[in-house]
């Protein structure tokens, strides 16, 4: 299962974290990312143990949103060593997600 993402947990759970992260900036009310739930989900279980796979919510969360700017989503940030190295924006095929984390991992 995806880890949950917050405000709070964000500097634990990514920035310090030694492994890739995927992380799934999304919001109930977005059709979009109600698409993308399920690729994540089964990513999650998929890179278990070798890339950290989390969602956040950008309603109860604006600090994170805020902080990287984030002004549509769906957006998936990949981070490595606290630093963003890729980015999509918008709902994609789980293809093009694993594609783009493989080549971090």
């Amino acid at each position: 299962m995806a880890l949950t993402i917050t405000d709070q947990n964000f500097d634990e759970v990514v920035m310090k974290s030694d492994k890739v992260v995927l992380i799934d900036l999304w919001a109930e009310w977005c059709g979009p990312c109600r698409m993308l739930t399920p690729i994540v989900e089964e990513m999650a279980k998929e890179y278990e143990g070798r890339a950290v796979i989390g969602k956040l919510d950008v309603d109860n969360n604006p600090e994170t949103t805020n902080k990287f700017g984030v002004r549509n989503i769906p957006t998936i940030l990949f981070i490595k060593g606290g630093e963003i190295v890729d980015k999509q924006v918008g709902a994609v095929p789980k293809a093009v997600l694993t594609k783009k984390l493989d080549a971090l991992i």
